[in-house]
């Protein structure tokens, strides 16, 4: 780097230029780069808060504004990011104040009277933070409604399959109650985002300064409305090294892509000859260089590792701002730079199960053959057992005994079973289902499998991902 700092937003007590293996060491453009938007439309505030307080008249605040104006233009054609990897800036919020100062030479140095970076780099993260929020908001709410309407398809098939616990056959239940749990996922992701969205927007922290505000009349109320914002922040040296936000942001995101994992993992399986329950479309799947007959769920798996590689930059943006002080320390630069990774990669991940998912065929015929098998049913005889008297104790062991006995033939429940366990336990009769859909019809609580449940739920559901999506929007 020459000893041009003029370039720079600071360096007049020093006597010496920066080492700029330093700088480059310091330097987080790269990163901030997907702030460039945010932080113009904050730096367009400020200077109407200037214009408003009186600090720069009509002129300069019009060419400032005009300045920025093409800057956003040239962040949206591309062209900004070339200027700026062009120079060796610190962030993207120097970058763009050299770039005001070039296409404005004679007003441009106006634009940070006032602020400071620490109040600059807060203001454009809760934004960033709300506007991808609102995204994710968006996507689970889309990959919800898309799970509820899969699922009330698949009641009006019919279709039945084992439910497992450990990965071994545990009782039968709808497809669509399965589909329904994979809708109430999404549904949570989406209240954590739209939780984001308002959090962000609650307050603003533009003209907070470095850490103890101005001594400049900015209009602080304008600014903040200009943006969006409910009130201007109203302690600046929380506002300006608050990250809380941002956080929570990067939270949502892991969290979502939790869910999307888990259920990744499950139709991974699903996918495989083994289980056969389902088939991801042609267009979502890829295929092996070498193995002509492969049929690969890609984008399932880069789903799982992506959950993974988020929820690690959620540990090391909260780990980056423990134990530094109150206001604003270097430190929260390595937490900027984890959150804007970290939310960019999980949003992409998201979009892409959403896109996978949309593709997922599922074969009933497999898994109505295969929903009886494993005892799925031995529960609910342990049920009938306990309803005609019997103790759930005894139930158990009973039902567990019958269980073992047919293990060893080779064989699944049937009625010489019933007849046995009622025997054995004194009971006159026993009425039990002993096939999948009986299982189902059986089940009584609300919330259960039962298909006439499973409708309310969905409908109850809909409902409200309708008043989130209203809500959003309003």
């Amino acid at each position: 780097m020459t000893d041009d700092r003029a370039a720079m937003q600071w360096g007049g007590r020093f006597a010496a230029p920066p080492d700029p293996e330093l700088i480059a060491f310091g330097s987080s453009l790269e990163d901030d780069l997907v702030l460039a938007p945010f932080d113009v439309a904050g730096s367009r505030a400020h200077v109407a808060s200037l214009r408003s307080g009186g600090i720069v008249d009509e002129a300069t605040a019009r060419a400032i504004d005009v300045a920025l104006a093409d800057v956003a233009a040239e962040i949206t054609a591309g062209a900004f990011a070339t200027w700026a990897r062009g120079g060796a800036y610190e962030d993207v919020h120097g970058a763009i104040d050299a770039r005001v100062r070039e296409l404005a030479p004679d007003h441009g140095a106006r634009l940070h009277a006032g602020r400071s970076r620490n109040d600059q780099v807060a203001t454009a993260l809760a934004l960033y933070a709300a506007d991808r929020a609102r995204r994710g908001r968006e996507r689970s709410l889309s990959i919800a409604r898309l799970a509820i309407a899969q699922a009330r398809a698949a009641l009006a098939r019919g279709d039945v399959l084992a439910a497992t616990t450990h990965w071994q056959p545990a009782q039968p239940i709808a497809l669509g109650f399965w589909l329904g749990a994979v809708a109430e996922n999404f549904a949570r992701a989406a209240h954590r985002f739209d939780r984001v969205v308002r959090d962000a927007m609650r307050f603003s922290p533009l003209g907070s300064g470095a850490c103890s505000g101005s001594t400049m009349p900015l209009d602080r109320a304008l600014s903040a409305a200009q943006l969006g914002f409910g009130a201007p922040s109203r302690n600046a040296l929380d506002a300006i090294g608050d990250r809380d936000v941002a956080l929570d942001l990067l939270h949502a995101v892991a969290r979502a892509l939790v869910a999307a994992s888990r259920v990744s993992e499950e139709l991974v399986l699903w996918c495989t000859p083994a289980f056969g329950y389902a088939r991801l479309d042609d267009a979502a799947s890829t295929g092996s260089s070498l193995m002509p007959q492969k049929r690969n769920p890609d984008p399932f798996e880069l789903v799982r590792a992506s959950a993974a590689r988020v929820t690690g930059a959620l540990s090391g943006a909260m780990g980056s701002a423990t134990g530094i002080a109150l206001s604003y320390h270097r430190d929260l630069q390595e937490t900027k730079s984890l959150v804007l990774r970290g939310t960019e990669r999980g949003l992409a991940a998201l979009d892409a199960f959403a896109r996978a998912f949309s593709g997922v065929t599922y074969n009933g015929a497999r898994m109505r053959a295969l929903a009886g098998d494993g005892f799925t049913v031995a529960t609910d005889l342990a049920d009938a057992a306990i309803l005609a008297g019997a103790s759930a104790r005894d139930a158990h062991a009973a039902v567990g005994a019958a269980v073992a006995c047919a293990d060893a033939e080779g064989r699944e429940l049937d009625p010489r079973d019933v007849a046995a366990i009622a025997r054995e336990l004194g009971l006159t009769a026993l009425d039990a289902p002993l096939d999948p859909d009986a299982s189902i019809a059986a089940k009584r609580t609300s919330g259960s499998t039962n298909p006439s449940e499973v409708a309310l739920a969905l409908d109850d559901l809909e409902r409200e991902l309708d008043v989130l999506g209203y809500e959003a929007h309003a």
